[in-house]
C-alpha cells in the first residue's frame, strides 16, 4: 500500500510526519530527495546541464542553486522543463526505495500522482492566518510575501477535495488523535 502525504505551505504536514515517524513509520521526503539527486546523479546532473546549461554545477560538480533558480524563474515553461526532468528521477528513486509513504507540498501540481499509483492521499490543512504566521516565523519573510507562496500553490480546498483523508493541524485539534484514527482506517500498522 501507498500512502502519500501533501498539504500546501504552512500546513503543518513535515510535522505530521515527524509524528508518524515516531510511530514506526518511515516518510520518504521528496524535497530532501530532489536535492540529493541533483547533487549526487550523475545522469540528474547531465540532463540539468544540458537543459540549463553548465554553469549550473560548478567545476566541481556543486549545484549552483541561484542559476538554477535564475532559470526556473525565467518563464513558465523553463519551470515545466526543470520539473519534467526531477520528478520522474524522484519518482524512480521513491519506488527504488521501497518505502510506502511519501511526502509531496506539490504531489498534484508535479503530477507525482500521476506518475506513481497512490491507495491514499492525506492531506494537512491549517487555516490561512496560521499557515502565513508559521511561514512568516520558519522563513523570516514578510506577511506579503508568506501569502504570494501561499497563492503560488494548489488552493487548498482544492488538495482536499482530491484527498482521501483530512488532518487538521491548526494548534487545537488533537493530531495523536486524527493518526490514529487515519492508522486505524487505513488497517493496523503491521501492513504499513
Amino acid at each position: 500500500m501507498k500512502i502519500a502525504i501533501t498539504g500546501g505551505i504552512g500546513s503543518g504536514k513535515s510535522y505530521v510526519c515527524r509524528l508518524l515517524e515516531k510511530r514506526g513509520i518511515g516518510v520518504y521526503d521528496c524535497d530532501a530527495a530532489a536535492k540529493r539527486l541533483m547533487r549526487g546523479s550523475d545522469t540528474l546532473k547531465s540532463q540539468l546541464r544540458r537543459l540549463v546549461g553548465d554553469a549550473v554545477y560548478s567545476s566541481g560538480g556543486v549545484l549552483q542553486k541561484r542559476v538554477l533558480a535564475e532559470f526556473i524563474l525565467a518563464s513558465e515553461r523553463n519551470k515545466q522543463a526543470v520539473n519534467d526532468v526531477v520528478h520522474p528521477a524522484v519518482a524512480d528513486d521513491f519506488i527504488a526505495s521501497g518505502m510506502t509513504w511519501l511526502e509531496s507540498a506539490i504531489l498534484f501540481e508535479s503530477g507525482f500522482d500521476r506518475r506513481v499509483v497512490f491507495d491514499h492521499v492525506v492531506c494537512v490543512t491549517a487555516p490561512r492566518d496560521i499557515r502565513v504566521s508559521r511561514i512568516v516565523a520558519r522563513d523570516n519573510i514578510t506577511p506579503d510575501k508568506a501569502v504570494e507562496w501561499i497563492d503560488a500553490q494548489m488552493p487548498q480546498d482544492e488538495v482536499v477535495s482530491r484527498s482521501g483523508f483530512n488532518i487538521v493541524n491548526d494548534g487545537v485539534a488533537d493530531l495523536d488523535m486524527q493518526i490514529d484514527r487515519l492508522l486505524e482506517a487505513l488497517g493496523s500498522r503491521s501492513t504499513l
